[in-house]
C-alpha cells in the first residue's frame, strides 16, 4: 500500500489530473464556440451542415462539416491559446536573458582572477 499511496501523492499525477479536467472544461468551451460560430454561418449563407451534400452519389458532406468544425477549433486554440501564450513565454524569457548578463564588477573580478592565474 506504501508504494501506491506514493504514486497516489506523486505530483505529476495531481498536475496531469486537474490538466485533464481542465481540458475537458475547454473542451466544451471550444464546441459550444464552434456551435456558434457555425450556426452564424448558417444564418448568412444557408445551411453550414453539409451532411446532406452528396455530389455523384459520393457522401461527403459529413466530412465537409467534420472539416469546417476542425478549422474552426483549431483557430480558437491557435488564436486563445498558442498565441497568448507565446506572447507570455517570450515576454518572460527576455528578461531572464536580461538578468543573465554578469554585472561589471563580475567581469572585471573575473579579468582580474584570470590574470593572476596566468604563469609569469
Amino acid at each position: 500500500m506504501k508504494g501506491f499511496k506514493d504514486f497516489i501523492m506523486r505530483g505529476n499525477l495531481i498536475e496531469l489530473a486537474v490538466a485533464f479536467v481542465i481540458g475537458l472544461a475547454f473542451a466544451a468551451v471550444v464546441k459550444a464556440f464552434t456551435d456558434m460560430f457555425v450556426a452564424i454561418l448558417g444564418k448568412l449563407g444557408g445551411s453550414p451542415n453539409f451532411d446532406t451534400y452528396h455530389p455523384g452519389d459520393v457522401p461527403v458532406g459529413a466530412f465537409l462539416t467534420a472539416l469546417v468544425a476542425f478549422l474552426i477549433t483549431a483557430a480558437v486554440i491557435y488564436f486563445f491559446v498558442v498565441k497568448p501564450y507565446e506572447a507570455v513565454k517570450s515576454r518572460y524569457a527576455k528578461a531572464d536573458e536580461v538578468d543573465a548578463a554578469p554585472d561589471e564588477s563580475v567581469i572585471l573580478l573575473r579579468e582580474i582572477r584570470d590574470s593572476l592565474n596566468r604563469p609569469i
